[in-house]
């Protein structure tokens, strides 16, 4: 069975990878689990109270097939965990290493993005974090793969979505069905009223 852990942390957003667990989870089958920081209930920026399956540290690589960093505002904080073992035996182990809005500032500062195609939340929105990737960085408003490793600005669920369970294998015509749907939506919003 596939399994991803997703690292929610306190004030996550939690309309980031809220999509991507559910059609996972509900329609693949993937065995979604969540951790934080020393496994401690988080709340999300929305409210809502989360009892993680387990602790950051306890995260084993080589039993998990995706890690996905949701985004928040701790991971431009000093509050922000450490996630260089994280990322760091999961790269080494070949898993599929995700994040999206300020989950890519996280994955930034622990040098992940220094030499794959990435974006985030625009130009110049990494720099803080230290990273030597800018070279890489492209400016675009969906999800970017690149060598096992997503990324994505906030406003882009969706192809966030879309990139991380093709990067596990499981995009089929059930998910551009589903896909089509909601571009249909911001479609319709684009248009003149």
């Amino acid at each position: 069975m596939t399994t991803m852990v997703t690292l929610l942390t306190e004030g996550f957003a939690d309309w980031e990878t809220a999509m991507l667990n559910a059609v996972a989870r509900s329609y693949y089958g993937v065995d979604t689990r969540f951790a934080s920081p020393g496994g401690s209930p988080v709340r999300s920026a929305g409210g809502m109270l989360v009892t993680p399956d387990l602790d950051l540290a306890d995260l084993d690589p080589g039993n998990t097939d995706a890690l996905v960093i949701c985004g928040g505002i701790i991971w431009q904080s000093g509050a922000a965990p450490d996630l260089m073992p994280a990322v760091q035996g999961a790269r080494a182990a070949g898993r599929l290493i995700a994040g999206i809005c300020d989950g890519t500032f996280a994955l930034a500062r622990t040098g992940l993005l220094d030499d794959v195609g990435h974006t985030s939340n625009g130009p110049g929105y990494l720099d803080e974090s230290g990273y030597g990737g800018k070279a890489s960085y492209r400016d675009v408003p969906h999800a970017v793969s690149d060598r096992r490793v997503v990324t994505a600005p906030a406003t882009a669920p969706v192809s966030f979505m879309v990139e991380v369970l093709h990067g596990l294998g499981l995009a089929d015509d059930n998910l551009a069905f589903y896909v089509r749907m909601h571009a249909a939506e911001h479609t319709r919003l684009a248009e003149p009223a």
